[in-house]
């Protein structure tokens, strides 16, 4: 089973550089408020008949952040997925997902989130989650994790979760599971699972860390949008990792659990279909 190598951070760095994150999330809450819900152009990534939506908001929430980090650390590298890799002198990387969940974004669902990691080089040692619609944000230095709603803070922790008969399960959208015996490895998870939710894209991750749900099933992740999420499910109390049982930072696929018991029993239903 994987497990994270120390971190390259002293406390005071983590500290520091989690205080400076949620300066980046603020600034790019004032980028991507006054577009939801207020009709904004969409673009599509895609072509023949395939749509992936990107907007204005996207993109130029991301030109803040990364101005932002620029103007603060000006040796740390940035990896976006709107603007792509900056290569930085320092080991340190921003990984930024402006708008994850950019079709809950353009279809009013206040469950996209604004998502923003350090790398220290070798794993994700600082991530958040910001939904400022909902006024929250979900903060983790992989040794805890915090809900700041409102401006108040409190503690984030997983529930427990002794198998799946009595986990409540999510994922973004049946569709991702498109790779060889996906889908039928997560038809077989989902089946043994209390209940099953579509839809949260980053959220549901999130909703883990609160004890709210037990586990997150997803396929064909890139990095920036797992990144930001994992010192969150670590900081709780959860586990993640790929459907290997591997290290999850490069995206792929992803098993995320509040419990160690409810993770070890998808692993071995999701094995059968891991690369």
């Amino acid at each position: 089973m994987f497990k994270a190598p120390p971190s390259q951070l002293s406390d005071l760095e983590a500290d520091e550089l989690s205080r400076f994150a949620l300066t980046l999330a603020q600034a790019a809450a004032g980028v991507t408020l006054p577009h939801f819900r207020n009709g904004t152009k969409i673009d599509n990534k895609l072509a023949d008949g395939a749509f992936d939506p990107v907007t204005a908001a996207d993109r130029d929430a991301e030109t803040v952040i990364r101005r932002a980090v620029k103007d603060a650390y000006p040796d740390h590298g940035i990896f976006g997925e709107e603007h792509g890799k900056e290569e930085g002198t320092s080991p340190l990387t921003w990984v930024i997902d402006p708008i994850d969940g950019t079709r809950s974004f353009i279809s009013g669902v206040p469950l996209w989130g604004t998502l923003i990691a350090l790398n220290d080089g070798t794993y994700p040692r600082v991530g958040l989650m910001s939904q400022p619609y909902l006024d929250e944000i979900y903060l983790g230095t992989g040794s805890a994790a915090r809900l700041i709603r409102h401006g108040r803070e409190s503690v984030l922790r997983t529930r427990p979760c002794d198998g799946l008969e009595h986990a409540i399960l999510g994922a973004t959208d049946p569709a991702i599971f498109f790779g060889a015996g996906e889908h039928d490895a997560f038809e077989a998870l989902s089946a043994k699972a209390r209940l099953r939710r579509f839809g949260g894209d980053c959220y549901f991750y999130c909703l883990l860390a609160a004890g709210q749900i037990d586990l997150v099933v997803e396929a064909a992740l890139n990095p920036y949008d797992i990144q930001a999420l994992i010192p969150v499910i670590e900081g709780a109390g959860g586990i993640i990792t790929t459907w290997a049982g591997g290290d999850p930072q490069e995206g792929g696929q992803i098993v995320a659990a509040g419990d160690k018991r409810t993770h070890e029993q998808a692993l071995s239903i999701l094995a059968k279909a891991a690369r």
